[in-house]
């Protein structure tokens, strides 16, 4: 099911797959501005009941600063009320390296979103 999130943000697609996995694809730049709506938006289907995982496809990522490891952090954090899991998908090399000294090493991977979405369920059923 496509979720259109409010506010109308359209550079920032999101998904909200069956078993409550939210996928995240972020265009351009992910700023402060850009990280804020999809903050509110991610949180929203998190304390709502409706997302129980993660997927930042960031394959048309341009740029991102550190607002967008916040906002990454930060809905890992908000995941840990429902045991949720993340995958960060495709990011670029310079991102991949923020990654991994930011500690989510871990929690990166090439690849499709079907892939992903194997990898999340996985994580979330203790596979």
């Amino acid at each position: 099911m496509n979720y259109e999130p409010k506010g109308g943000i359209h550079m920032n697609h999101m998904t909200l797959a069956p078993g409550g996995i939210v996928i995240v694809r972020p265009a351009g730049e992910l700023d402060h501005h850009t990280a804020d709506s999809i903050k509110r938006e991610v949180s929203r289907l998190i304390f709502g009941g409706k997302a129980t995982g993660i997927i930042w496809d960031l394959g048309n990522l341009q740029f991102m600063d550190s607002a967008g490891i916040g906002l990454i952090l930060g809905r890992m954090r908000d995941l840990g009320a429902v045991d949720g899991g993340t995958v960060i998908l495709n990011p670029s090399p310079t991102m991949r390296k923020m990654f991994e000294l930011s500690g989510l090493g871990s929690h990166l991977a090439e690849g499709t979103e079907e892939d992903a979405m194997k990898r999340l369920g996985g994580i979330l059923h203790g596979k």
